[in-house]
């Protein structure tokens, strides 16, 4: 009974197949290269290979084929050439990396048939050498650090390639670095050229597109952090001191700022800790003094005036909240230190005959004095006392600048100075002949020394407040 119907069941099936015509049940050829398990391709562009015993439909082709690896998928030119497709990567095979081949899905050729495929293939290319690492690096991780002098170091298990690891370094707000490779190009130094800034938390980043010089990369990407509070002690001023210059060098001189500032001296500022170049630029005078100010050690700046401050009069030194340590630390705020030169003007304590005190330091400038001329030379010679001595130059200019010229009537002859002697480096005596006597009038003549800085000078560029000036009255 059962061959009966198999007999039944093959004699339909011929009936079928002669009413419909030839169907071709033959399964499409397709052959993979590279073919075994974790192959090796020669090169970085070497294709993929997929081979066809007939004509496909390519665009589905196309679309069932994948490859990836650990990196993601892979980006790549897809050629026919007659029934093969040629895959071809954009930027080549990643050295060392196991790719994928992934062809799974239906293939229908333009006969009509079809077929289902799933096949999956490891390969490598260039190499199957090891992946390099990471094997320790500077800062570590959650490190305190200083913001001077930064020096960054990785140390990798294999030499690298210098521009793939470079480029892959990321070190956040960050610039100007020098790089420098050792240890057969394992070890990467950074140097920061510039100072960080304080107490900031810093990272970097070291990509996985970084590869040895065989172009294995590295397995994975390495980041870490790191905060520049490794100094915690705010900047502070200790003191503000007189300094006067010996031997080559600026000194204190242990007197108090408030009233201890003598002709020729500068300013000693003393800070905590070391201070930062732009603390010398931090400094400035309220009234507006001129000068400059540098450093004379790490922790000490001084302030050199370009000319004395005016004498007798008050100022403010300010140290701006701004100037910053060697670390980058700010004071703050600004630090106010309030000082009154010891520099007095100078002044002239008497004016003297041969035989009389005709002037002491109790008379007021513009004041009008009798006089005694000497009836038969016309000649009136007197001495003046100064408060300050003069050197050499300073005694040449006071002579040239002193003057003594006719004053009422206008009609008088002008005088001249005859005899000049400087009997001390604080006294000097002048002799002036031409005067007359009035009869009808009384005779003025008037005599200035001058003031101010462009007038008479000490030694010591002492000079005296405004102009002195006297009117004599010439008698017998």
């Amino acid at each position: 009974m059962l061959k009966l119907l198999n007999n039944f069941v093959f004699l339909l099936f011929v009936i079928i197949l002669s009413s419909c015509g030839f169907i071709d049940l033959r399964p499409i050829g397709i052959s993979i290269e590279p073919n075994d398990i974790n192959s090796l391709l020669p090169d970085s562009f070497s294709p993929l290979i997929i081979k066809f015993d007939t004509e496909i439909i390519k665009n589905e082709a196309e679309g069932i084929l994948q490859i990836s690896s650990d990196y993601g998928s892979v980006r790549g030119d897809k050629i026919w050439r007659n029934n093969d497709l040629y895959f071809v990567p954009l930027q080549g095979w990643t050295a060392g990396v196991r790719h994928t081949l992934s062809l799974s899905g239906t293939i229908r050729s333009l006969d009509g048939r079809e077929t289902r495929i799933d096949r999956y293939i490891h390969f490598y290319a260039v190499n199957r050498n090891a992946h390099p690492f990471l094997e320790s690096h500077f800062p570590p991780i959650d490190a305190s650090v200083g913001t001077n002098n930064l020096i960054f170091e990785f140390q990798f298990s294999q030499s690298m390639d210098k521009l793939s690891t470079e480029s892959s370094l990321t070190l956040e707000g960050i610039s100007g670095k020098t790089i420098e490779w050792s240890d057969n190009d394992r070890l990467l130094k950074v140097t920061i050229d510039n100072p960080l800034m304080p107490w900031v938390l810093y990272r970097w980043t070291l990509k996985d597109t970084a590869k040895n010089i065989d172009g294995v990369p590295l397995p994975k990407t390495y980041s870490g952090y790191f905060t520049t509070d490794l100094d915690k002690t705010l900047p502070v001023v200790k003191g503000v001191y007189p300094a006067i210059f010996s031997d080559g060098k600026w000194h204190e001189t242990g007197a108090g700022i408030e009233n201890g500032l003598g002709h020729g001296m500068g300013i000693i500022i003393l800070f905590n800790k070391p201070m930062g170049e732009n603390a010398a630029r931090s400094i400035r005078f309220e009234p507006s003094l001129s000068g400059k100010a540098e450093f004379i050690s790490k922790n000490k700046i001084v302030f050199i005036f370009s000319r004395d401050p005016e004498p007798e009069s008050s100022y403010t030194l300010i140290i701006s909240g701004d100037a910053k340590d060697s670390e980058g630390l700010k004071l703050g705020s600004d630090f106010y230190f309030y000082f009154t030169p010891d520099i007095p003007y100078l002044k002239i304590i008497e004016l003297r005959t041969d035989k009389d005190l005709i002037l002491d330091d109790f008379l007021e400038t513009n004041t009008a004095l009798r006089v005694q001329i000497n009836s038969q030379t016309g000649e009136f010679e007197f001495s003046i006392y100064f408060s300050l001595p003069f050197g050499y130059e300073e005694k040449i200019n006071a002579v040239q600048k002193i003057s003594l010229i006719p004053f009422f009537p206008k009609t008088l002859d002008p005088i001249a100075l005859n005899y000049v002697h400087w009997v001390s480096d604080d006294r000097l005596i002048m002799r002036w002949e031409g005067f007359l006597f009035g009869i009808e009038y009384i005779h003025f003549y008037k005599l200035v020394i001058p003031g101010g800085r462009s007038g008479v000078n000490s030694e010591a560029g002492v000079f005296m407040e405004k102009d002195f000036v006297l009117y004599l009255e010439a008698i017998l």
